[in-house]
């Protein structure tokens, strides 16, 4: 029996490989509504009342990341997984009713000239 180099599952540059197609099933597309990088997920039931064992431990921990209302790219830099991951996770986790995705909070900051505002103050910086 030859041994596998304990880096066989690793890509240099991009580093783990099977990780990222275990957690998706082997998906590269989320099901359902699509959702952008802003979208907000949040918790649609309280994540002490789930049955851990009915979840895997990734999903069990975007639960708990989304008691509060937190924006995907968010949830992205926290698990330290790829976007295109995150969003399959996601879209497990709402086509099971445990989290809801929804729009980004517009911040009302529309008017061309509050934003000219802005970008000169920034400029002085």
């Amino acid at each position: 029996m030859t041994s596998v180099p304990e880096d066989h599952w690793l890509d240099r540059d991009a580093g783990p490989v099977v990780r990222p197609y275990a957690l998706t099933g082997g998906r590269t597309r989320p099901r359902g509504e699509s959702f952008d990088l802003l979208a907000v997920a949040r918790s649609a039931v309280d994540a002490k009342a789930i049955d851990r064992m009915m979840l895997e431990p990734e999903q069990a921990y975007v639960l708990r990341l989304c008691r509060k209302p937190t924006s995907v790219a968010d949830l992205a830099s926290d698990l330290d997984l790829p976007l295109g991951v995150v969003r399959i996770m996601l879209s497990d986790l709402r086509e099971r009713g445990l989290i809801t995705i929804g729009k980004p909070v517009s911040t009302g900051l529309t008017d061309p000239r509050v934003l000219k505002e802005v970008a000169d103050a920034l400029r002085r910086l």
